[in-house]
């Protein structure tokens, strides 16, 4: 809320603009996970996203305490735990549960096939991909959100400056692109395309080993194939934007970006200079104080 988040190993920075001034603090980075895990390609991927979700509740919240709209205790415990239930359960309707009763609907048509058919899962993967390009077109057109696109928008910008090597500003930063090859927006396009590929040739595979007589056990067993793909759907696609990352400049880096990167002309919005300088203040503490790189903030204050 009115502020910005930026990870830098084991720890993070986080910066809120209040009434006429700049708030940040530098805050240990909660982990369960041992080093093996958080460093084996297709292990981490999963654990490390439920890391990043609870990390992220957890910032969302101390800015809210911060701005002075939170009331009572902070969430920790249950109620964290509770949060993020009701967050995955949202998503399984949202992009599980749905697509596939659109999907049905084409069937019941003529349009498509039956659930075991490669027809039937290509129409779930579409309208799995109308439903999120929707969805993050409608909630943008929230003030609110449309704030929060903003300074996602300044935390791109300013790690474009970061990576630069120049000392970083806020002007900088303002003239760098708030578009980022690492940015979780392509990683949920990573998981839409990734579910598609995996769905049309693993699900009828399955349904071909077993399938219930009954069709509504029919198409229970069928979501519940899809819910248990979502580990390798994730893992996946945590490879595949990391690769897409690395990768050097050229026709194979264009081709993997290039998809997350339009998308994110949704989930950004230009910031503002005020923006620009709360995402700059957030990086500084989360370099902490004995880096080597030069980040010059405005004036703030430490919590």
């Amino acid at each position: 809320m009115e502020g910005v988040m930026m990870r830098n190993g084991q720890s993070y920075g986080l910066a809120v603009r209040l009434k006429g001034e700049i708030v940040a603090e530098r805050r240990t980075w909660y982990s369960f996970l041992p080093e093996a895990i958080r460093t084996r390609p297709f292990v981490r991927g999963v654990p490390v996203l439920v890391e990043t979700l609870v990390n992220g509740v957890k910032s969302l919240n101390r800015s809210a305490e911060l701005q002075g709209e939170a009331e009572g205790a902070p969430m920790e415990g249950w109620h964290l735990a509770l949060t993020l239930l009701v967050s995955l359960l949202f998503a399984v309707l949202l992009f599980l549960v749905i697509p596939h009763g659109m999907s049905w609907l084409m069937q019941q048509a003529g349009l498509g096939g039956d659930v075991n058919g490669v027809s039937f899962q290509l129409w779930d993967g579409l309208f799995k991909m109308l439903i999120l390009v929707a969805y993050i077109w409608g909630i943008g057109r929230i003030p609110e959100i449309r704030r929060v696109f903003q300074y996602h928008g300044a935390e791109h910008k300013t790690i474009r400056a970061f990576e630069t090597g120049l000392p970083v500003d806020a002007a900088l930063a303002a003239m760098q692109s708030r578009l980022h090859p690492r940015c979780g927006t392509t990683f949920i396009l990573f998981v839409i395309c990734i579910s598609i590929l995996l769905h049309a040739v693993l699900v009828p595979l399955f349904l071909g080993w077993y399938m219930p007589e009954s069709a509504w056990l029919k198409h229970a067993y069928t979501l519940l194939l899809k819910f248990a793909l979502i580990i390798p759907v994730a893992s996946l696609a945590y490879e595949l934007i990391r690769f897409a990352g690395k990768v050097k400049d050229g026709w194979l880096a264009t081709v993997l970006r290039a998809p997350g990167m339009a998308l994110q002309l949704l989930t950004t919005a230009e910031p503002d200079r005020e923006e620009l300088e709360v995402a700059v203040v957030a990086l500084k503490e989360a370099l902490g104080a004995g880096s080597e790189f030069e980040v010059n903030a405005v004036p703030y204050r430490l919590q």
